[in-house]
């Protein structure tokens, strides 16, 4: 009875004395649970790329993205080979790779954040190949891949533009030295001292002999059955070529082959025939990748870049879209689609002439279509810094033909080292 009184006049002093032997209880049960069920730890990364997206140039509330259905998704696929025209830009939020001011190598005409452009979006999209999977540019397979051998890029400023957005991406991870550079800055060469790697550029606008127009000829002259000596005497030292052209033969030019004038283009001289451009540019792809073929030398040819003009040079809205254009909603056709054509042709042609050698690599980096798809990658009026920094929207030069970097033409990149890695370079 007294035991009764006491635990009925003094409620809490059950809960005292039971508390230690429920809080011992728990603890038991927190042990068994945490021994036999453990809590899922990650798995180690299989990948060895170091590098992580900087978001330091990236807006901090970046555009909200699409609908799930039209966001990137990274997939695995296990195909042999990948169709990279059959795609669609889709909305990544991850970004790029490398920001325009830990980047030293941008040429100041692609360095769009620091000149201004107050839209960023251009940077949130990656092309998704339909039926394959393209991953991410992974800077030390490349350097892997290309371990004591030499890069070279040749053709024009579209070609320059490529190989700045690879010595960006490649920075990453390996710091690039230029170690050569002459004709303001037309032919300069780096070296990556963690893999002895080296990376060249070679201005050669035509492929083949050409001398360009000046003041007192108003006209190119090219010579299609000659290579460019400016790059082809250092072949014996390159491992690879990827060549890049196509604006340049938009211009006035007479064309030579042999001893004989087949006619000019645009060109206003007497006695010479008006003929289109579009076989004569057959015919420089033609010489130079029989070329490539007798010396053996791996190559790839990145088809013509599509400009964006929907203008006037200085036209205020000459290419001013802030997104991809929609799927269907612009076709590869005209002149953007018969020099694209004109390049495969050449690159299947030559592919058939060594097809029983063992040591040649040759491949089209399709990228006409992924390019047209894109107005919204070009500098326009921020190839100037700060172009309408007084507040007025004055009349300025617009580039609608080279790329921002970062920018869409980092895909050429990305999509030039899966073609290397299914060679197994």
């Amino acid at each position: 009875m007294g035991i009764y009184t006491s635990f009925k006049d003094h409620p809490h002093s059950l809960r005292k004395k039971l508390l230690p032997y429920a809080l011992y209880a728990l603890l038991f049960i927190a042990f068994i649970h945490l021994f036999f069920f453990p809590t899922p730890t990650a798995l180690p990364s299989t990948t060895t790329t170091t590098t992580t997206v900087d978001h330091t140039l990236i807006p901090k509330s970046p555009p909200p993205p699409p609908p799930p259905s039209e966001v990137f998704v990274e997939t695995e696929d296990n195909s042999n080979g990948c169709d990279y025209t059959d795609g669609k830009w889709v909305h990544d939020n991850t970004g790029p790779l490398y920001n325009s001011t830990a980047c030293g190598t941008i040429k100041e005409g692609q360095n769009c954040f620091s000149h201004g452009r107050p839209d960023m979006g251009y940077l949130f999209w990656r092309w998704k190949p339909n039926k394959c999977h393209l991953p991410r540019f992974d800077p030390n397979t490349f350097l892997h891949l290309t371990r004591d051998k030499h890069v070279a890029f040749v053709g024009d400023s579209i070609a320059r533009n490529q190989l700045e957005s690879l010595l960006c991406l490649l920075a990453t991870v390996s710091p690039p030295n230029l170690i050569f550079s002459e004709q303001d800055n037309k032919f300069r060469k780096w070296h990556f001292a963690s893999h002895n790697v080296s990376l060249s550029v070679y201005w050669s606008p035509f492929l083949v002999k050409g001398i360009e127009k000046s003041e007192e000829t108003p006209y190119n002259r090219l010579y299609l059955d000659s290579i460019n000596d400016v790059w082809a005497k250092d072949l014996g030292e390159i491992d690879m070529v990827v060549l890049s052209i196509g604006h340049w033969y938009l211009h006035p030019a007479v064309f030579h082959y042999g001893d004989s004038i087949l006619g000019c283009h645009y060109c206003n001289v007497k006695n010479h025939t008006e003929v289109g451009f579009y076989d004569v540019f057959g015919m420089a792809f033609n010489t130079t990748l029989k070329m490539l073929v007798d010396r053996r030398i791996d190559v790839i040819v990145t088809t013509f870049s599509p400009a964006h003009f929907e203008g006037d040079w200085d036209s205020l809205d000459s290419c001013s879209k802030t997104k991809p254009f929609e799927e269907n909603e612009r076709v590869l056709d005209g002149m953007d689609y018969e020099m694209r054509n004109k390049e495969v042709e050449e690159v299947e042609a030559a592919k058939k002439i060594a097809k029983n050698s063992k040591d040649f690599r040759l491949e089209a980096l399709d990228v006409s279509k992924l390019a047209l798809m894109r107005p919204d990658g070009h500098p326009g009026p921020y190839m100037y810094p700060f172009p309408f920094g007084n507040g007025k929207r004055d009349r300025v030069p617009n580039d609608c033909v080279h790329w921002c970097l970062p920018g869409p033409i980092d895909t050429w990149n990305e999509i030039m080292l899966d073609i290397m890695k299914r060679w197994n370079f």
